[in-house]
């Protein structure tokens, strides 16, 4: 429990109550959660959410999990020999020991590591998506630590976007531009498409917390008598079945070809803006080339887009003609760039916009984060609540040389730990991987998000040490040598922003139960950590909690009053719970890029011609086969064609084996969950057969003799998975559905091994997507799925595993 002697208010504002009600948040929204003789018993959503989640009630029994970690825990093995105990990570039995015995081998460990070995040799990006708080950012907290002790080897891009954002700047000059205002798309825009995304599923969560507005506003779409909806989508998305969409389903991999197709019909029929390509446009001249045939040989139409990406070419017709007669909206989602050669498909996006000639015009264009923290919805007026600051100065100064380069690609993590010294191209650079000796991962789960989860086990036992702080027994805990159990956010007192991308307001997040068994806050690690160091005066800065989330109130209400936005006494915010700012009536007008297309010269964009780019010179200088100078349609891996991409031996293997028993996989966001956060206690109503489902069209099943709810196999050349069949039509044939973040749980079956929970990533390739982003491309795979005849194994993913003495 929290310590507020450096707050102002008394220590009974931040107190769990043993019976009562109180207003917390988390990524799913703000809400009450009420207690009986001090056990969370029941929640309920906020007032002011206005599409409250379905996945709040799986709140209630979280911190109960069977899956939680409640004392201190040491790999035996690594208790007995340390570092020289590797390979038995995964694998071995855990000691439960003291806070002080865990604390000061952890302590002990990362002095070690730095004063042999230096910073070069930390990993410290700790990727994940943590819990809702600003002062207890699990992530933060650990980089504040690194950085005290000289910092660590830095990253690049994400796992969600590095195809998407490392093209966009090339294209128009930003990476996850801020799209067009939902009250101008409901005045104007006449069809809107979900290319790529199912908002309504990826809506419902915040990287901060949420009132839900994106997902309120596409709801109102149902049924709209001015507005129509187009998915396109291998699978039908649940957008698409609760407002009426109509639905493409277009073969994985291959939007581009698609919109090259429809591209051919807007020139050939005379349907381009002239003017607006000319001055608003750089490379259109070879972009229309290359659709026509004159540059490479090969007219892109209708018909030949068809064999790429299975759309009639009659519909790619009648669909570029549909959106050249109406104002149209490209909803463009994340998924179509987690793939080899990810960036063609959002900058052909964008080329295709061009081509419609709308970008800049109410209600018209692309938006690239419609689908995500309720983009779009107008920005509140008031202060960006801050954090806890990451990177104070270092106060240690390593006498060891930097060895490698200073960052990386974050998808590379697995290549990175394995292959020290590696030389790369990336993004124009050529780096060199460090050498990781020490892995400090907080607030994440890389068994979950990382590809090929089975070579990333492998790599992970490289390192010397794995330390990890989590609240529950994820795979990342499970690998680890150290496991020091963390409070959830209902466990201890914290604030946070409303809205990362909206900025509606800012909520204090009471402490809602004290910390279930010998847990404690991120914040209260951290410290002692610090302290074993003699760094604690420098971390806390002499604040505790409650000391930090003040300061961070009042640094928010300074910024406020220099906005003429001001924010309540921290007391009488503290009493509310929540301070919800006034909407800025400018923001409801705004149209993306409208001040570029009405005069380009008085606002270029930060590209390289200050117009939007569809053909660059920067990456042509760069030589990388695998990325082109324009938008290019470069056939998938798995696709039946030859690729050009010069790391695709797996995707060569593949084709020896023959096509026709292969299935493309797919790997989307579940709505019962985010990414992995909540899977042990939403898994028992979302599973099939007790695991991950496994979705596939009826054709499918049909002809491999499956049955909507039998177990199958689900295998790639890298692993085997099990899973419940889902028997749809709503996947196209060719295509399954094994949904991101199901917990890795590896066993040995009497067919080999295997992993019993359905972890899509067991089946995706570790390969960059390009030399350009060298982004992750766990969307798609090829995969072979049969009915499972061998014995069932018993998930144990959501158990503690084998505990000793």
């Amino acid at each position: 429990m929290s310590s507020p002697e450096t707050s102002s208010l008394p220590r009974s504002f931040f107190q769990a109550l043993p019976d009562g009600e109180v207003l917390t948040a988390s990524h799913w929204g703000l809400f009450y959660a009420k207690t009986k003789d001090g056990r969370l018993v029941a929640v309920r959503p906020f007032e002011g959410d206005r599409a409250p989640s379905p996945n709040l009630s799986s709140l209630v029994e979280h911190p109960y999990s069977s899956a939680r970690i409640q004392t201190p825990m040491v790999r035996r093995s690594y208790l007995e020999k340390g570092s020289a105990s590797r390979a038995g990570r995964g694998a071995d039995e855990y000691v439960p020991v003291s806070w002080d015995k865990a604390l000061d081998l952890a302590a002990g460990e990362l002095r070690r590591i730095y004063e042999t070995y230096g910073p070069s040799a930390v990993w410290g990006r700790s990727y994940g998506w943590k819990s809702t708080g600003s002062v207890n950012n699990a992530i933060a907290l650990m980089q504040r630590l690194l950085s005290l002790l000289g910092g660590w080897v830095e990253t690049g891009n994400s796992y969600s976007t590095a195809a998407i954002s490392t093209i966009l700047p090339y294209a128009v000059g930003g990476k996850l531009f801020k799209p067009t205002a939902w009250p101008v798309i409901k005045e104007k825009t006449e069809r809107i498409v979900f290319w790529g995304c199912d908002p309504l599923i990826t809506n419902d969560i915040d990287w901060a917390t949420t009132l839900h507005q994106g997902i309120a506003e596409i709801r109102k779409l149902k049924d709209h008598p001015r507005i129509r909806t187009i998915a396109v989508n291998p699978l039908r998305p649940k957008t698409a079945d609760v407002v009426g969409s109509r639905w493409m389903p277009v073969r994985a991999g291959t939007d581009a070809a698609l919109m090259l197709g429809m591209m051919y019909v807007l020139i050939t029929e005379n349907r381009l803006d002239r003017a607006f390509l000319a001055n608003c446009v750089t490379g259109w001249n070879e972009m229309e080339a290359y659709i026509l045939g004159t540059e490479d040989g090969v007219k892109k139409t209708p018909e030949w887009a068809e064999i790429g990406c299975g759309v009639p070419a009659q519909q790619i017709q009648s669909f570029a003609r549909e959106l050249s007669e109406h104002r149209s909206m490209i909803m463009f989602g994340w998924g179509p760039q987690r793939a080899r050669y990810g960036e063609q498909p959002p900058w052909m996006a964008v080329a295709l916009a061009c081509a419609l000639g709308q970008i800049g015009l109410p209600g018209g264009g692309i938006g690239v984060s419609y689908h995500y923290e309720s983009g779009g919805w107008p920005v509140g007026k008031g202060p960006v609540l801050g954090q806890i600051p990451a990177r104070p100065k270092a106060v240690w100064q390593s006498a060891v040389p930097w060895k490698g380069s200073r960052a990386v690609p974050v998808a590379r993590m697995a290549d990175v730990l394995a292959c020290p010294g590696k030389v790369i191209d990336w993004n124009g650079s050529r780096i060199e991987y460090p050498d990781i000796r020490l892995v400090f991962w907080s607030g994440g789960n890389p068994f979950a998000h990382h590809p090929d989860t089975r070579a990333l086990e492998a790599a992970w036992r490289r390192p010397e040490t794995v330390i990890v702080t989590d609240a529950f027994w994820s795979a990342t805990a499970r690998h680890a040598d150290i496991v020091l159990p963390a409070a959830t956010t209902l466990e201890r007192n914290d604030i946070s922003p409303i809205g990362t991308s909206t900025n509606d307001g800012i909520v204090f997040m009471r402490q809602v139960i004290n910390p279930v068994g010998e847990a404690r806050s991120d914040y209260k690690i951290y410290s002692e950590l610090a302290k074993r160091l003699g760094l604690g005066d420098a971390f806390t800065e002499g604040l505790d909690e409650a000391g930090w989330i003040q300061r961070l109130y009042e640094e928010a209400a300074a910024a406020g009053a220099a906005q003429n936005a001001e924010l309540p006494a921290f007391a009488d915010f503290v009493k509310n719970g929540v301070h919800l700012y006034a909407q800025n009536p400018a923001e409801t007008r705004f149209t993306a890029f409208a001040d570029f297309r009405a005069d380009p010269e008085a606002h270029p964009l930060r590209t390289e011609s200050g117009k939007i780019v569809i053909y660059s010179k920067r990456i042509e200088a760069l030589h990388y086969a695998d990325a082109p100078a324009h938008p290019t349609w470069i056939p998938p891996f798995a696709a039946d064609q030859t690729s050009v991409h010069g790391q695709d031996a797996q995707a060569q293997e593949e084709r020896k084996e023959g096509l026709g028993d292969w299935l493309e996989l797919v790997s989307p966001k579940s709505g019962a969950r985010l990414h992995s956060q909540l899977n042990p206690v939403t898994s028992a109503r979302s599973n099939i057969a007790g695991r991950e489902p496994c979705e596939m069209n009826s054709v499918d099943a049909a002809k491999r003799g499956i049955a909507n709810g039998d177990v199958v196999k689900v295998s790639s050349l890298r692993g085997a998975i099990l899973a419940g069949a889902v028997v749809t039509d709503g996947v196209r044939a060719g295509t399954i559905v094994v949904r991101h973040g199901g917990w890795f749980d590896p066993q040995e079956s009497s067919d080999g091994a295997i992993d019993a929970n359905g972890c899509a990533n067991v089946l995706t390739p570790d390969d960059p997507a390009s030399a350009l982003s060298n982004g992750n491309i766990a969307s798609t795979a090829l995969v072979q799925v049969e009915k499972w005849r061998g014995e069932l194994l018993e998930v144990r993913a959501f158990n503690a595993p084998h505990l000793g003495k």
